[in-house]
């Protein structure tokens, strides 16, 4: 919860310094014992963050040639905006249907890191 809380306060915090037009890309790395079944899930997480207007475009990764990540599922959520990233949060944490989800995907993950990048523009 601390994370979470902290993300959003960076989010909140570089959305004032006039970051807010760059695109930002979120990586979440992952422990599962069951690779397909979270990459199930994640693709259903996919189809409902569509349904829900979400820009975002979210990519699965695995790490076979990762140092310390060998064996990890890094998530990539990409936005155009540091503010798109902080509406879909903010949509997480409201929505039933989302925040549902997000629970059955925390019974099949343990969360190794949670970053926030943003793309740098000549």
């Amino acid at each position: 919860m601390k994370l979470k809380m902290g993300l959003i306060g960076l989010a909140a915090a570089l959305l004032f310094a006039g970051t807010a037009n760059a695109a930002t890309m979120r990586v979440v790395v992952v422990e599962t014992s069951d690779v397909a079944a979270y990459v199930k899930a994640l693709e259903e997480g996919k189809a409902l963050l569509k349904k829900k207007g979400s820009p975002a475009a979210l990519h699965v990764w695995y790490g076979r040639f990762a140092g310390p990540d060998v064996g990890h599922v890094a998530v990539t959520i990409e936005y155009p905006s540091l503010e798109a990233l902080a509406k879909d949060d903010n949509m997480m944490r409201s929505d039933a249907e989302l925040s549902a989800w997000l629970a059955g995907l925390n019974k099949i993950r343990k969360i190794v890191s949670d970053s926030i990048y943003e793309e740098l523009k000549p």
